[in-house]
């Protein structure tokens, strides 16, 4: 049985952030993940996860100024201290909520530096961060992310991540799997998750075209949950799509493909 986790970065965004966390318990979640928690003190988050008998089971790395456009840091030649810092940062923030991995976003192309001069750094950035989430117990996941809906992201497809896990060649680092990045990008969804899966530590889910939830696009998710479960996949599977047309309506997909929540009281 999948373990579902909803993304409140994404769902329940019709309330307030701090308020997600309560009507994501309401809805039957036990855990949840978000993008990024640094916006806030890491006390009132700890109360709203613990109000709400929540876990907390993966958050992003700092990604440099996301309102200007940026979406990661890891490979920029000239952040490397910054990129290291928010390492720092990160591990503050798991230790508090007890958080199992943590995902970096490795960023787009930097103008007037080489992919080589990137892919330097980025190697070294990953060798570190797998390093210093190990000694606290956090793995490190790396996403790959279409190029449609990030033009100039260093990481598109499976096999591009794959190459970078490689050669870091750190034992703390695989991958999290996005099935509407992965079908954006390169398809092969169910030959992807069977040949990788040992790689594989997240897996988030959004239909296509749309990215909002199963049963609206393309992708057979009944298949594809099937498929996961067959290959005894233990990890979790976050909800990461733009409910149509709500958060609440959204979720009766679930029900639709045999899956059901607890409700609360029924735990």
């Amino acid at each position: 049985m999948p373990k579902f986790v909803a993304n409140l970065s994404m769902l329940f965004t019709e309330l307030p952030f701090l308020e997600r966390f309560a009507a994501a318990s309401r809805a039957g979640f036990e855990a949840i993940e978000f993008m990024f928690p640094y916006d806030y003190p890491v006390e009132v988050l700890k109360e709203a996860l613990d109000s709400a008998g929540l876990k907390l089971v993966l958050f992003n790395l700092p990604a440099g100024d996301w309102n200007a456009g940026e979406r990661g840091i890891a490979a920029h030649p000239e952040r490397q201290a910054e990129f290291r810092d928010g390492v720092e940062k990160a591990v503050a923030y798991a230790k508090v909520f007890n958080t199992p991995r943590i995902n970096c976003l490795v960023g787009k192309q930097v103008p007037g530096h080489t992919d080589k001069e990137q892919r330097t750094v980025l190697v070294e950035n990953l060798r570190f961060a797998a390093e210093r989430l190990q000694n606290e117990g956090v793995k490190l996941l790396v996403e790959p992310v279409n190029h449609f809906d990030i033009p100039g992201f260093l990481l598109n497809k499976t096999q591009d991540t794959l190459n970078i896990l490689a050669e870091v060649d750190h034992p703390n680092l695989f991958i999290q799997y996005d099935i509407y990045h992965a079908q954006r990008e390169e398809g092969e969804l169910a030959a992807t998750l069977r040949a990788h899966m040992a790689k594989i530590q997240n897996i988030q889910i959004a239909d296509n075209p749309g990215r909002h939830q199963p049963g609206t696009g393309e992708i057979n998710y009944r298949f594809l949950l099937w498929t996961i479960d067959a290959l005894g996949y233990d990890g979790y599977i976050s909800m990461e799509y733009i409910p149509s047309p709500n958060t609440e309506a959204s979720l009766r997909w679930l029900e639709e493909h045999g899956y059901k929540l607890r409700k609360k009281g029924n735990r």
